[in-house]
């Protein structure tokens, strides 16, 4: 029995298809209902169409004449009902009509079958050889010459799913007519199916308020708006069949192989300080940061006295300021950040290479680059600090007892190599320019281990990784006595490089970082990083039996891609990386491509021109002309508000 107990079949002419489906099913639970456009006096004309007529209704089908596809929400009979499946085969304008009209009769026609078509429903319809426009026609024809098939079908919020011959003979008393308006059959070698499903809506962007305890105080944050949707999606949660969950339980067998490997499971806050950043050393480009400003920060009494000591310009206390502030609740607003975070926008280009006033900078907050500094600071991941379990391991391993593990430190095997290894992995944060492999947000692992500086540790590491990944497209590359790897197109997915300095002079720490994200696209061969942030259920329903190496199947084929151009005026301050970030709001994601083609400075006034343009795409919703229009719409009015700019 089929999975579509309800079929509605629109646009018939001599009802042998329907007849034949019904014939097929007979006996089954499938229901159907066929209609044609035509009055019931002249549908009856067509050869053969009695006798089908007599079929359907034999098998409990359903015959409805003057039938509009195009305004189905307009039949009568039609009302109250939904089906599993809306079948339009070859659609037509009739006679010599252009490409145009028939593009606008598969436009209307799929914005009226969604007020009819279950929630989990298909729409098939069949076309002609390079009539739809999509790379699955052989030969495949110019876009404006086709009927564009699947755009059609996003201004319904439909997305094609699948691509199919048409089999003719499968339906063995069908006979096409109807060419040129007459009672003739036409070609139907090399025909297609294209079935549509619905996507899902489209989320707004929103700003959302996070509380959490950062250096043992607690405080209060909006996270931009245009990172949203990247928050607490639990990716890396147990049990998680997620890709990026799976690329990292496939990186950690592999290291299990020679080393043992234990996560933390501890929560680290998504906010650092810029202290903490430049304790750690890490080589981060601070205006690739998401600066933060507190809403509400709860001051302890080391903080309050730390505050005290801040004096402004105008000889004024402003922990003082803040205290009495304060006086009527124990959270305070920060007044500070905005002046600090200019001065680091400016000067704290490297945080392990500029000098910064201790006081100052610990207003200043980001949202985490890499998960390093908190890392380095875990008790679970100190090199001088171990569990009991991971003591006990270690002893077995080793014939050692705990007491001399925890006192000598980790053991190693015959080629002097670290037997333990320690890691986290999480959600960080990059302010990036909007381009194809540019990504906000992604998760990093990180691992780390103590070796013997005699064994090549990186080497050693490297050998392993090259192991695991070269497969998928990963090469790895000697770089300041690190490794870097890099992968075609989307450039470095990780590094491999010397810590922070042990206490033993024998003894270095290698640390391993890996961008999982982009190393999910590589291992499951995904079109689009993206398609990873999908709500769609059909996205994680892949991966329960998958693993990696075994490609992806896209549920959403062929999207197509929109460009529009921006012009608009700013004043003598302009930050692009701003603009790109309200991009990214307004087109909730959907903007892959961010190009300046043009500028102009006026000569008198203090003003600039830029003109950029934007290519729309997603491969995870149904992405019409009309809706990027609307997102382009949205752009300019964001632009407006918070940009202040003014559009040409």
């Amino acid at each position: 029995m089929p999975p579509f107990r309800t079929m509605l079949f629109v646009g018939e002419g001599n009802f042998s298809f329907s007849a034949s489906v019904s014939q097929l099913y007979s006996g089954t639970e499938t229901s159907v209902t066929a209609t044609c456009l035509q009055r019931q006096e002249e549908a009856l004309r067509h050869e053969g169409a009695v006798t089908n007529i007599q079929i359907i209704k034999d098998t409990g089908g359903t015959v409805i004449f003057d039938v509009d596809c195009t305004k189905l929400g307009d039949c009568a009979a039609l009302q109250g009902r939904v089906f599993d499946r809306v079948v339009f085969n070859f659609p037509h304008r009739g006679r010599k009509s252009g490409v145009k009209k028939n593009r606008d009769l598969l436009r209307n026609f799929f914005l009226s079958c969604v007020e009819l078509l279950a929630e989990d429903g298909e729409v098939h319809v069949s076309l002609c050889n390079g009539q739809g426009g999509t790379p699955v026609d052989h030969p495949k024809r110019e876009w404006h010459n086709s009927w564009q098939v699947a755009a059609m079908a996003a201004e319904a919020q439909l997305i094609l799913t699948d691509v199919h011959p048409f089999e003719s003979e499968k339906y063995q008393s069908y006979k096409c007519t109807g060419y040129r308006s007459q009672d003739k059959g036409f070609h139907l070698e090399k025909a297609l199916v294209h079935v549509f499903t619905r996507s899902l809506p489209y989320t707004p962007a929103q700003i959302l308020t996070v509380e959490e305890v950062v250096e043992g105080e607690k405080v209060k944050y909006n996270v931009p708006a245009e990172l949203s949707d990247y928050m607490f999606r639990g990716f890396l949660c147990s049990g998680s069949v997620h890709p990026v969950r799976l690329v990292q339980d496939y990186i950690i067998k592999g290291l299990t192989e020679k080393w043992s490997v234990s996560m933390t499971t501890e929560t680290v806050p998504f906010l650092l300080t810029a202290k903490q950043l430049q304790t750690s050393c890490c080589d981060v480009d601070s205006a690739h940061c998401y600066w933060i400003n507190l809403i509400q920060k709860d001051l302890s009494p080391d903080s309050q006295a730390s505050a005290a000591k801040e004096t402004d310009s105008c000889g004024n206390s402003q922990g003082q300021a803040d205290l009495q502030n304060a006086s009527s609740s124990t959270c305070v607003t920060s007044n500070k950040t905005d002046r600090v975070q200019r001065r680091g926008a400016e000067s704290f280009r490297s945080a392990c290479s500029v000098d910064v006033d201790p006081d100052e900078e610990s207003g200043l907050f980001l949202l985490r680059p890499s998960l390093l500094p908190q890392m380095e600071t875990s008790p679970t991941t100190k090199e001088e600090r171990v569990t009991d379990a991971d003591s006990q391991v270690e002893c077995e391993r080793s014939n050692m007892s705990v007491e001399k593990y925890e006192k000598e430190g980790p053991c190693w095997d015959c080629n002097g190599v670290t037997s333990f290894l320690s890691g986290i992995s999480g959600l960080v944060f990059k302010n990036v320019h909007i381009n194809l492999w540019a990504l906000p947000a992604f998760h990093e692992l990180l691992i780390t281990g103590v070796f013997p500086a005699e064994c090549e540790p990186i080497k050693i590491l490297g050998q392993r990784l090259e192991t695991l990944l070269v497969p998928y497209g990963v090469s790895l590359i000697t770089d300041n006595g690190g490794l870097r790897l890099t992968a075609a197109p989307m450039g470095l997915v990780g590094r491999v490089f010397e810590g922070k300095a042990c206490n033993s002079t024998s003894h270095i720490s290698i640390t391993v970082s890996l961008n999982l994200d982009l190393l999910a696209v590589l291992l499951f061969s995904l079109p689009d990083w993206r398609i990873l942030w999908s709500h769609d259920k059909r996205f994680l329903k892949q991966f329960a039996l998958r693993l990696p190496g075994e490609p992806f199947q896209p549920f959403s084929l062929f999207p197509e891609h929109f460009s529009f151009d921006i012009s608009f005026w700013t004043g003598p301050v302009w930050e692009e990386r701003k603009f790109h970030a309200v991009v990214r709001e307004a087109s909730l994601g959907t903007v892959e491509q961010v190009k300046l083609i043009d500028t102009f400075s006026h000569p008198d006034l203090s003003q600039t021109s830029f003109c950029y343009r934007l290519t729309y795409r997603s491969h995870t919703h149904a992405l019409s002309h009309t809706q990027a229009l609307l997102f382009h719409q949205q752009l300019e009015s964001l632009l407006s508000s918070q940009l202040q700019v003014t559009i040409r």
